[in-house]
């Protein structure tokens, strides 16, 4: 199968695919507001985390993660209401 890496469904599509599901951050979110955290593969164990996102993934990969998932902690978390962005 090939997917146009183009089009706006194949994130929708490959995530249907591959039955992907949501991670709940809850507990991230409240201990890490405002901070970058490097996570492990399983997108749900933090590894390191800092203020700036270059000493966040260098203290990971001190730790022996060799590419770490970096994200910023949002200081507020603000739900979105509205249309998929594919209509």
């Amino acid at each position: 199968m090939k997917l146009d890496t183009n089009s706006e469904f194949t994130t929708v599509f490959l995530c249907a695919k591959l039955n992907i599901m949501a991670i709940d951050w809850t507990q991230i979110y409240k201990k890490y507001k405002g901070l970058w955290v490097a996570l492990d593969e399983d997108e749900k164990t933090v590894i390191a985390y800092d203020k700036e996102a270059k000493k966040a993934f260098d203290k990971a990969r001190e730790k022996g993660v060799e590419v770490p998932i970096l994200f910023r902690v949002p200081n507020k978390v603000i739900p979105y209401i509205g249309t998929p962005f594919w209509e």
